[in-house]
């Protein structure tokens, strides 16, 4: 059988986008992404990767294309990627064969790579995080899941009780067993439950996460994550003061209205790790922390994103 490959270059920032917006829009079919090849290295703008989607060619090969072209052609308009491209071949690349695997590092310590790439650690102090490409936000590509990275490198201690609040692809999850902590990852998407579930088994970190499809105290009657869609019966998890930190990769209207929930759901001296927005929402944040009784600690910026640590006075 044929197939209909969908290709496009993007930026690090998009991929994450590219992925979100086709779960939203309920594509199943396997996504591969890989290292940009540039052929001209004058060629502007230097994309960084190359995501590569593929269709049964059968009846429903255009119309699904279009649809697919008409979603992700925000992302061209805003400079995020190129225009998708379109080609029949007679099979799929077996993803062995693939070229330029993805290898991401990110802080001192992780390296993030695809769940089949080869990879030996180059050093006892790596810690590495094996993520199958999934539709769930949080790839290790965009900089709201590069700084939240960052600042759990610092502050995850052995022992800690950690809320991964969205925990999309489950990569923070997984990072923050790895050092040691346990983990209750909380999503309300089922496809950020199953790749959230997926990252544990892979990397082997079971026995320090448990992952739940649910929201945090009034997280429930707030939609979905990443817009507004509503989600009916979303269980709730209560907030009674038994994490020492919650990371929360999301939007930063949540976290506002999520201020008071965090505050009790944290120990005594509890720490919040907060991302997913641009430095426009950094006021806002700051007035509703220290309203919530938080006081500031530490901040990672890459480009207009940045990342929030917050005490518990």
């Amino acid at each position: 059988m044929s197939w209909i490959e969908l290709s496009l270059d993007t930026t690090n920032e998009a991929a994450d986008w590219v992925c979100t917006l086709l779960a939203k829009n309920n594509y199943t079919d396997e996504i591969q992404i890989t290292k940009y090849s540039e052929p001209d290295i004058n060629a502007s703008p230097a994309w960084d990767l190359s995501i590569n989607l593929y269709l049964p060619n059968d009846v429903y090969a255009n119309s699904r294309s279009t649809e697919i072209a008409n979603l992700l052609s925000s992302l061209e308009r805003t400079g995020l990627s190129t225009a998708l491209q379109m080609a029949v071949v007679e099979e799929k690349p077996v993803k062995s064969e693939l070229a330029n695997p993805l290898i991401r590092r990110i802080g001192e310590r992780f390296v993030v790579i695809s769940a089949d790439t080869s990879y030996s650690s180059e050093s006892t102090e790596e810690i590495t995080l094996r993520l199958k490409p999934s539709l769930a936000f949080g790839s290790g590509l965009h900089p709201a899941t590069i700084l939240s990275l960052k600042l759990l490198e610092r502050y995850i201690t052995p022992a800690m009780n950690v809320l991964d609040l969205g925990s999309g692809s489950g990569i923070l999850s997984v990072a923050i067993a790895k050092l040691g902590a346990n983990v209750l990852a909380l999503d309300n998407d089922t496809i950020a439950v199953e790749a959230t579930q997926d990252a544990v088994l892979r990397n082997g970190v079971e026995q320090q996460v448990t992952v739940t499809e649910g929201s945090l105290g009034c997280g429930s009657e707030l939609g979905h994550w990443l817009g507004g869609d509503s989600i009916n019966n979303v269980p709730t998890v209560e907030a009674k003061a038994e994490f020492d930190l919650i990371v929360a990769n999301i939007p930063a209207r949540m976290h506002i209205a999520l201020a008071t929930d965090y505050q009790q759901a944290l120990r005594s001296s509890g720490l919040v790790i907060l991302a997913g927005f641009t430095s426009d929402y950094e006021e806002d944040l700051a007035v509703a922390f220290t309203n919530a009784k938080f006081e500031y600690v530490d901040c990672e910026r890459q480009d207009e994103w940045l990342a929030l640590a917050y005490r518990l006075k």
